[in-house]
């Protein structure tokens, strides 16, 4: 061994392992890079300049050690909905400004409060994005053209399920839908030696060779170019930012792809023993990635899950292993665009079928409406909403579910009543007295006898809102009226 190799191992003493983890990575985000683009509806290359800057912005900065970043699944459908209600053009300002936003936060350390969002609001968005991605990608499946709304896309599967009985095509494209998803169902039980290949690149690459031997009558991707592809957003697409609607939308893929992003640091966390994530740097990471894939008209990033977690089990032990996979997407991108010309489209769809119901938990829902109800109702509202509604209108209805659940279980309230039959009545109040529990607060005052005195003894009481306060002062009122002696009140906070 050569000093300059013993300097190289000094300088880098995870370079084996992490260059072994980057190939096992690149292979699993290339097919799930194009994937993404071609179903969000812009060309494929634009998912693979995101996987680019995933890896080399993103994953040069601080924050996460193993997190790999680049487009996602769970902003397929917002991204789809943003090109058709804006266009093209205005998707990199969408992203630009949304990545500004991120490392906004970030500076100012709101990164952390991200961990506060209730888990089945985030599970539940999941969920809803995983439903209108499998009806979604069933349409390109079947070869035909899907809905545009979700509700829409559930209620045409069974019309277009029928139309394709007859249609040599349709059925062509099916069973490679079919075929693509069935390699990966089944990849985790072939030889450990053929398990080295990713499944998604397996199953992609199995689907081309058998479109192409056989000649199947599918689409496949449309290829432009690397250079091509990149569109930076032009002047006059930034005069739309004094629409709501888009200024709703950049909301939207803010604190959507913030929310994926640190979840998914969470979990990665779980993972491994090396440094933990930093958020606030994690979150400033992302934001300045899509401030770039913004300036390039490329797709938003998150950091994924599937990606991370391939790092992680391959051996990753640094942030090069990421960086490494973002080198060898930027050389394929450069070098050997026409390959994506050779992908069946229906081998794509079926990709996004199986990571859409992934993230539907219908086993943890199962076990979450046993143990917790009002969760597992948070995380079905949400979903449904997102299905029925759009994507930001159901992550707010979620996040309203689960504030007014909160607050009901935080105004918890004890009354009791000790009547020995004779004398004054005495009434004791415990906890948290808020409007939310004053219909039961007052329904056993007014049903005390109004001719014996009552003794209401306060001071159990952590909070008392305006609201029960001024009920209990009414009520006071009206009892000494009608009583034989006022109500008597124990409390430092007393009416």
């Amino acid at each position: 061994m050569t000093s300059k190799d013993t300097t190289l191992i000094s300088r880098f003493p995870y370079l084996r392992q992490d260059f072994a983890a980057s190939l096992v990575v690149f292979l699993v985000a290339l097919p799930l890079c194009v994937g993404v683009a071609v179903a969000s509806g812009v060309p494929a290359e634009l998912g693979l300049i995101t996987g680019i800057v995933g890896g080399l912005v993103t994953g040069l900065m601080r924050g996460s050690s193993f997190q790999v970043s680049g487009p996602a699944a769970g902003l397929t459908v917002l991204v789809f909905e943003a090109v058709k209600e804006f266009g093209l053009p205005a998707l990199g300002v969408i992203v630009l400004a949304s990545g500004v936003l991120q490392m906004g936060m970030g500076l100012l350390r709101l990164g952390r409060y991200f961990r506060a969002i209730s888990v089945s609001v985030v599970e539940g968005m999941l969920a809803g994005i995983g439903l209108v991605l499998v009806a979604g990608q069933l349409y390109p499946a079947l070869a035909t053209k899907a809905p545009d709304s979700g509700p829409a896309k559930i209620a045409g599967l069974p019309g277009a399920f029928l139309d394709a009985l007859g249609d040599g095509t349709a059925v062509a494209s099916l069973a490679v839908c079919a075929g693509t998803i069935a390699v990966l169902l089944l990849w985790r039980h072939v030889p450990a030696k053929m398990r080295t290949l990713p499944g998604p690149l397996a199953a992609v690459g199995l689907a081309t060779v058998a479109a192409f031997a056989l000649d199947l009558p599918v689409a496949t991707v449309e290829v432009q170019g690397l250079l091509g592809a990149v569109q930076p957003p032009p002047l006059s697409a930034f005069g739309e930012l004094a629409g709501v609607g888009l200024l709703g939308t950049i909301v939207a893929f803010t604190l959507i792809a913030s929310a994926e992003s640190l979840f998914s640091a969470a979990a990665v966390d779980r993972l491994h023993t090396g440094p933990r994530t930093e958020y606030d740097k994690e979150l400033l990471a992302q934001g300045a990635g899509n401030t770039v894939c913004g300036l390039l008209g490329a797709l938003p990033m998150t950091a994924v899950i599937v990606r991370s977690a391939a790092n992680v089990q391959a051996g990753a032990r640094t942030k090069a292993s990421r960086v490494l996979h973002g080198v060898w997407l930027l050389l394929f991108a450069a070098l050997l665009p026409d390959v994506l010309a050779y992908i069946p489209i229906p081998a794509l769809a079926g990709i996004l079928i199986h990571s859409g119901a992934k993230l539907v938990p219908v086993r943890a829902l199962a076990g979450l409406w046993r143990e917790h109800r009002g969760e597992a109702l948070i995380l079905s509202v949400t979903a449904l909403s997102i299905v029925a509604v759009s994507m930001f209108e159901g992550v707010l209805i979620g996040l309203a579910l689960a504030v007014v659940k909160t607050a009901w279980e935080a105004s918890h309230v004890k009354l009791e009543v000790i009547d020995k039959g004779a004398g004054p009545v005495d009434v004791c109040i415990a906890g948290n007295a808020t409007f939310l529990r004053l219909p039961k607060i007052l329904d056993s005052l007014e049903s005390l006898p109004e001719d014996r005195p009552v003794r209401l003894d306060l001071s159990g009481l952590h909070h008392l809102d305006h609201a029960c306060r001024t009920a209990l002062e009414n009520w006071a009122e009206r009892h000494s009226a009608a009583g034989t002696e006022p109500v008597r009140v124990t409390a430092a906070q007393a009416v």
